[in-house]
């Protein structure tokens, strides 16, 4: 017996199942992996209308567009993840490269980019028309150092397996379930996954679900509040953490819940729980929109997409927009602002659902929560807010249906985004991601200046013309700040998730698309049949299929 066993029955009694598993679990060979993310898909696609149907209730979703909300964040997400990996450990056992030469080219300075999307074998090209996801790697990195070890835990796992403690995000569904299996299945670790207590009512369908790990003592899915937490962190067989949150709550965990000694241990740089930590902690969310000639519908089309990212999920996400960068002489702004108010006026308000929001309204906003008498909150932009201030809204996520507009003063586009950039740099919190707007002319005529800053964002994910929640759901970029935040000043976060072609010293992903989407996304809550859509692509994902397109695109259409 090794010393994890010995030591296992003096510990938590959670840890029972999980001593048996590190030990068991490098012995699987890569084939069986494989297998079991198929085994882990197929119960996902039996159990996703059960997964669905509680997650509506919890959260009193009233609409089809909602409820298709929960079905893209959830089992879509989490099916896309498991579908693509188990192509890619296929690939692996075959001895043949996940990033074949061909997705891999070099920028002008010679800095190489990795094409992760749009992905073959799943059908992006068809599905997802215009859209392209690149990651940008660091200057020193050359075409064989593009993994760096990070494929050594799949080809030649660690033994034992080490023990990661994954506290999980409540708002979004597929967060724990993908944080945990890029853990396991990317890592090689053994993993016991906390669920947040405001959706731990998911516990029941995630471990049906997971049972293939499960049951074998690879992952156990664990309930309770801070107190279980702070236990499981902090035992000594617990080798790393994975936290999604608030920084508030990370900072509480690593450096300590007493300001003066966290401050003190900051500065000292000895945290409170010294061993290895990776995080994704929420984000000021910042859209700049170039000032330039726009026809009408794209206007329409890129308000209708700031207004899905303000209202999904109900304002409860880290990719929520919060910040709205405008140019104060841009002769379209007043238009714009007001295509915004109208796509706005189409979205039925939501149940503030996550606990504290009317408490962190007043705190935000200085003024009571106006809830409704049917319970809902509506969505709320402050046009022309004062850029030049200290506010509680540029310094803190503050995780409501509320987005501020600031109106710089630069005139020329190539000033103005010079000012933008420097802005979301220096004066909002957070390293997570960014979106631009800028019209086709701007794109040509000045893209020197455009990838230069880009370049300059210090965001994990840089986005233009396309909600980067997208980056999220895609699962093949890595999700996660900028890589080059310290423990003491976290941001963020630090590390990754996903990442699905185990791409190592990567400086951000740019995500990019055309100004007007076509069909309509999915992801807009305008879409008339949303949630006919997310079922058959779920449908696709879980059994792919060239016969399932017609059906799929059909629908997709129609919205």
């Amino acid at each position: 017996m090794s010393e994890l066993y010995e030591i296992a029955e003096n510990d938590h009694p959670e840890w029972t199942d999980i001593q048996s598993g590190a030990e068991s679990w490098p012995l699987v060979g890569l084939e069986r992996r494989r297998q079991l993310l198929l085994e882990i898909r197929d119960l996902l696609h039996q159990n996703s209308r059960e997964w669905v149907e509680i997650s509506s209730q919890a959260k009193s979703l009233r609409t089809q567009g909602q409820r298709s909300e929960e079905i893209l964040a959830g089992p879509v997400g989490v099916s896309r993840y498991l579908t693509i990996l188990s192509f890619h450990l296929e690939r692996l056992a075959k001895k043949r490269a996940i990033s074949p030469n061909h997705t891999v080219t070099s920028h002008s300075d010679g800095k190489l980019q990795v094409n992760v999307f749009p992905v073959r074998q799943v059908m992006d090209h068809l599905l997802f028309p215009g859209l392209k996801a690149e990651v940008w790697m660091k200057p020193e990195i050359s075409r064989d150092q593009i993994h760096g070890d990070l494929l050594e835990p799949v080809l030649n796992p660690p033994k034992p397996a080490p023990v990661s403690v994954v506290l999980g995000a409540g708002n979004v569904s597929a967060i724990p379930l993908t944080d945990a299996l890029t853990k396991l299945f990317q890592e090689g670790h053994v993993v016991l996954l906390k669920l947040n207590p405001v959706n731990e009512y998911l516990k029941d369908v995630f471990e049906k679900i997971l049972s293939p790990v499960v049951q074998s003592g690879w992952m156990k899915i664990i309930t309770g509040g801070a107190s279980i937490g702070k236990e499981l962190v902090e035992s000594h067989l617990t080798a790393s953490v994975h936290i999604t949150g608030s920084q508030q709550s990370h900072d509480a965990i690593v450096w300590g819940s007493d300001p003066n000694k966290a401050a003190e241990r900051k500065a000292n740089k000895t945290p409170l729980l010294d061993k290895p930590i990776t995080s994704e902690l929420g984000n000021v969310s910042p859209w700049i929109i170039v000032p330039g000639k726009y026809s009408n519908r794209e206007l329409r089309m890129q308000a209708m997409n700031i207004a899905a990212s303000l209202t999904n999920n109900a304002g409860f996400n880290c990719v929520t927009t919060r910040v709205i960068v405008t140019s104060r002489s841009w002769p379209q702004r007043n238009q714009f602002l007001t295509e915004l108010r109208q796509s706005l006026k189409q979205i039925p308000p939501r149940v503030p659902y996550y606990p504290g929001s009317a408490e962190r309204y007043q705190e935000f906003l200085d003024e009571p929560a106006p809830i409704a008498e049917d319970g809902t909150l509506d969505w709320l932009v402050i046009e022309d807010y004062p850029y030049d201030q200290p506010s509680k809204l540029f310094a803190e996520e503050s995780f409501l249906p509320v987005s501020v507009e600031v109106a710089l003063d630069q005139q020329t586009p190539d000033d103005f985004l010079r000012a933008a950039v420097d802005f979301c740099n220096n004066t909002l919190y957070g390293t997570l991601s960014v979106a631009i707007t800028c019209t086709n002319r701007f794109r040509r005529e000045y893209r020197e200046l455009l990838t230069e800053q880009i370049d300059n964002l210090n965001y994990g994910s840089v986005c233009i013309n396309q909600w980067p929640g997208l980056v999220y759901g895609l699962m093949t970029p890595p999700w996660g700040g900028a890589p080059n935040t310290k423990l003491e000043d976290v941001q963020s976060g630090q590390g990754c998730v996903h990442n699905l072609f185990f791409l190592n010293r990567y400086e951000k992903t740019v995500f990019s698309g055309p100004l007007c989407n076509f069909p309509k996304p999915v992801w807009f809550p305008t879409h008339s049949r949303s949630e006919d859509v997310a079922w058959k692509l779920l449908d696709f994902y879980c059994s792919s299929s060239l016969l399932k397109l017609p059906g799929l695109m059909t629908s997709a259409l129609l919205g």
